[in-house]
């Protein structure tokens, strides 16, 4: 009888776990199929490609939706027989807009749980600012559509600036923020060939109904980027980043490096926002004929420095650090003025303007990236950048007075003089107080 149910009795073997569903205690099982090899681990990283390229596609089409805003506005509200004082108030409506709007603009992302929600909304914003501007041309309506646009991008600029390092992580902010730069600079330039075609063959609204049209593509990108296909390191930050956050306020007046970086980038902008106009009166009056070309190659030069550069700036940050990046940025600008001032050949005054690239590409990456430095741990990347960028906007406004009261009373050359001196006060003030702010990572 005992040998009876010996024989019927079934033997259970202890079942075998396979090493990719091994999961330490406490840790969540996705996580652990991040660090895995195996199928779970190839499943993450396709995910991570996807949302790269992604990002890569979304900056592009970005860039498209921006520069329907540029030059193409004056040209086609002259072309509508507006006045110049009617066209001069509605940039400016933009332009106070954009002004007053970063701050709030960057606290509303810090705001929201999805920056993705933040950056689709505004790309919808502004396209339907272009529709608009194209059906009803009416005053009204086209200070209402710049205003809208203004207040879309200034929460656009700060949400796009979160996805990527939500995307990277801290320690791969730099080359991310680079590969933004150079796909952004690659979408101005394509933009501007595809509108000015559409311009001249077609119409001048044609230009804001590609604008509103590139909604579809641009949204098709955002919905590339997984908000969980960050790798573990870079969701473990971004855990740190949402915790308590301080006021608003003592965020950013209680943080030196901070203000450092803000004066800095204010004397900057102080110099260098009046140059390319200054530069385009003297091509006029020099070579009036062939102006309009040489002011676009003076566009196109730095966008294609930019392109170039922009994702060796970023991995050079990681490398070198912030610091001698920015004083490359900052020196560019005052020699730059100085080769304005001393040059009268328009082919040389178009070549100088690979020193403009030169700083366009330091401050593509840098700009977003100091700032993530300086607030890192206390949730107000977003609020911080907006902050900057007020600065910055502040110095640009200003520059166009100064820069047109030195030509009135002094000429161009003592303009571009002047310009070049407050460069190079802000090259001094960066070299005395910005410290360095990369956070070397523990290994």
């Amino acid at each position: 009888m005992t040998a009876s149910r010996s024989q019927n009795r079934r033997v259970i073997k202890p079942r075998e776990v396979p090493r990719s569903e091994f999961r330490p205690r406490g840790v969540p099982r996705r996580d652990a199929y991040a660090e895995m090899p195996g199928e779970a681990s190839t499943d993450m990283q396709a995910v991570s490609v996807r949302s790269s390229r992604g990002l890569d596609a979304f900056a592009f089409f970005v860039a498209n939706l921006q520069t329907g805003f540029g030059p193409f506005l004056a040209v086609y509200f002259t072309q509508a027989q507006w006045t110049q004082s009617d066209i001069g108030f509605a940039l400016t409506v933009g332009s106070l807009v954009s002004l007053l709007g970063q701050v709030p603009g960057g606290a509303f992302v810090d705001a929201v749980r999805s920056r993705r929600f933040a950056a689709g909304l505004s790309v919808v914003a502004i396209s339907l600012s272009a529709f608009a501007l194209a059906m009803w041309p009416s005053f009204l309506i086209v200070l209402l559509a710049m205003a809208a646009h203004s207040a879309a991008s200034c929460i656009l600029t700060p949400a796009i600036a979160a996805i990527s390092i939500g995307l990277v992580g801290h320690k791969r902010a730099g080359e991310r923020l680079g590969r933004n730069a150079s796909f952004s600079a690659l979408g101005n330039a394509v933009a501007a060939a595809l509108m000015g075609a559409c311009g001249y063959y077609l119409s001048n609204d044609a230009v804001f109904y590609l604008t509103a049209f590139l909604m579809i593509p641009t949204l098709i990108a955002l919905s590339f980027i997984r908000p969980g296909a960050a790798p573990l390191q870079a969701r473990q930050a971004e855990a740190v980043e949402s915790g308590p956050k301080e006021s608003a306020l003592k965020a950013i007046v209680t943080n030196r490096p901070l203000l450092c970086f803000a004066a800095c980038m204010t004397l900057f902008f102080l110099a260098n926002a009046a140059m390319l106009p200054l530069v385009g009166s003297m091509l006029t009056l020099r070579a009036s004929e062939t102006a309009t070309a040489l002011i676009a190659a003076c566009i196109v030069v730095p966008q294609v420095v930019l392109a170039i550069s922009g994702p060796a700036v970023g991995r050079a940050a990681e490398k070198w650090g912030r610091r001698p990046l920015l004083l490359i940025g900052f020196a560019a600008l005052p020699i730059r003025g100085l080769l304005f001032a001393y040059t009268d050949s328009p082919e040389l005054l178009v070549a100088i303007q690979v020193f403009d690239g030169v700083s366009a590409a330091v401050f593509g990456v840098m700009v977003p990236l100091v700032v993530s430095d300086v607030t890192r741990g206390t949730g107000r990347f977003n609020l911080a950048l907006g902050a900057v960028g007020t600065a910055m906007g502040i110095g640009a406004a200003l520059s166009t007075s100064l820069a047109g009261i030195m030509a009135d009373h002094l000429g161009s050359h003592s303009a571009f003089l002047g310009l070049a001196i407050v460069g190079l006060a802000g090259f001094a003030l960066l070299a005395l107080i910005m410290p360095e702010t990369r956070q070397v990572e523990a290994t």
